[in-house]
């Protein structure tokens, strides 16, 4: 399979990454643009996603995003979503110069946090010609408060407030852990599947991912509506994956979420919990969106 190594101009921030050649097929060929969701890095299993993309004949432009892995960006650890959206069209941007890269076939993937991004980028950029929506966040609002007991919340919006403060008078932005082995912790993602999926795809394949991000990466999710957009992807075709299971971003949000996007469109339901569809149920989440990609791509 060949891969290589890419980088590219994010308007004053470089992003790195891998390119994957679509096998087989003649360039310029179609293409899948693809990030990670929250503080995740490209070792955590997209290039198991992009090789299966590739071996079917789709080229995969996979990168980390800014702050984060090998891309460049300051302040480090932090995740703010309208950065990624614009670093998408980025790398949109940049897929288009590679003579490999057909720019009138070119789809985005993403799963959780920018399984979210993807609505939105295929809502706002008419470049995207078909989108596959993975485990999705759909509503920063909605998600904060199914993960934080309402009792708790008070002590967020505190904590909020004195970060603010704190960097107004110059201080450096202050850290929180991304997964907590306590769920009552805290801790930007605060269910027990995240904390072992993390820790243990960190242990096997992905030493730069670090355990922390800015606290206000966690204020400016709760500010993030990608359903405000689905309404206008179409007549971009949409394919979302949600999980039967899901607690982290949960099933019945990105069901409803659904709901809302007009056709073309497709849901299918993918077994177990938010982080099997990396692992245990790698086929059944890489296998429709391959079928997809091919489907409006590739003819």
């Amino acid at each position: 399979m060949a891969r290589r190594d890419i980088e590219f101009d994010a308007e004053g921030v470089t992003l790195r990454g891998w390119f994957y050649s679509a096998e087989g097929a003649a360039s310029p060929a179609p293409t899948v643009v693809m990030a990670h969701g929250y503080s995740a890095v490209k070792e955590m299993y997209l290039d198991s996603y992009a090789e299966t993309f590739a071996a079917s004949g789709l080229n995969a432009l996979v990168y980390d995003n800014r702050n984060f892995g090998a891309s460049d960006g300051e302040p480090r650890q932090e995740i703010d979503p309208w950065a990624q959206v614009r670093d998408y069209r980025h790398a949109i941007t940049y897929a288009g110069t590679l003579p490999e890269v057909d720019e009138n076939r070119i789809g985005v993937w993403g799963s959780s946090y920018s399984g979210g991004h993807v609505l939105v980028v295929a809502a706002i950029d008419r470049r995207v010609k078909a989108v596959v929506s993975q485990v999705p966040l759909v509503s920063g609002h909605a998600n904060f408060r199914a993960l934080v007991r309402a009792d708790f919340i008070d002590g967020f919006r505190a904590q909020f407030d004195a970060d603010r403060l704190a960097r107004f008078e110059g201080k450096a932005p202050a850290m929180v852990p991304v997964v907590d082995k306590d769920p009552l912790a805290p801790s930007a993602l605060p269910t027990p599947d995240s904390h072992a999926w993390f820790t243990e795809t960190h242990r096997l394949r992905a030493p730069s991912w670090r355990n922390e991000v800015t606290l206000r990466s966690v204020e400016m999710l709760t500010e993030y509506e990608p359903v405000a957009y689905l309404p206008y992807i179409s007549p971009t075709p949409l394919l979302m994956l949600p999980a039967r299971n899901d607690v982290l971003t949960p099933t019945e949000l990105a069901i409803a979420a659904y709901e809302q996007a007009r056709e073309p469109k497709r849901l299918r339901i993918l077994p177990g919990g938010h982080f099997d569809a990396y692992v245990d149920g790698f086929e059944q989440s890489s296998v429709p969106a391959r079928d997809w990609f091919l489907e409006h791509l590739a003819s």
